[in-house]
Order: C-alpha cells, then sequence, then structure tokens
C-alpha cells in the first residue's frame, strides 16, 4: 500500500513539473487518500499486536 502511495507521488510531482495540473492535483489526492489508509491499517495492526 506505500508503495502506491510513493507511485502516486512520483506521478504527481513529474506531472506537476510538466504543467500537467489536473493530473498532478488527482494523483496528489489518491497519494494522500492511500497513505491515510495505511496509517489507519498500520495503528489498527499495531494495536491488535499490544494487545495480543
Amino acid at each position: 500500500m506505500l508503495t502506491w502511495t510513493l507511485i502516486f507521488l512520483v506521478v504527481a510531482l513529474v506531472a506537476g513539473l510538466l504543467g500537467f495540473g489536473g493530473i498532478a492535483s488527482t494523483a496528489a489526492g489518491i497519494a494522500k487518500i492511500l497513505f491515510a489508509v495505511f496509517l489507519v491499517l498500520f495503528l489498527m495492526s499495531l494495536v491488535a499486536h499490544l494487545a495480543a
């Protein structure tokens, strides 16, 4: 999941550098959502591991 976040982040940066603002903002939005999902799943896994 974190790999996909980094891929979309790189796509957003490259698209922003090349002047494709719409694609860059979409890719950055997807990267933010994926990072949030990754963070929530990581925290849930951490709590489950500590509780067990």
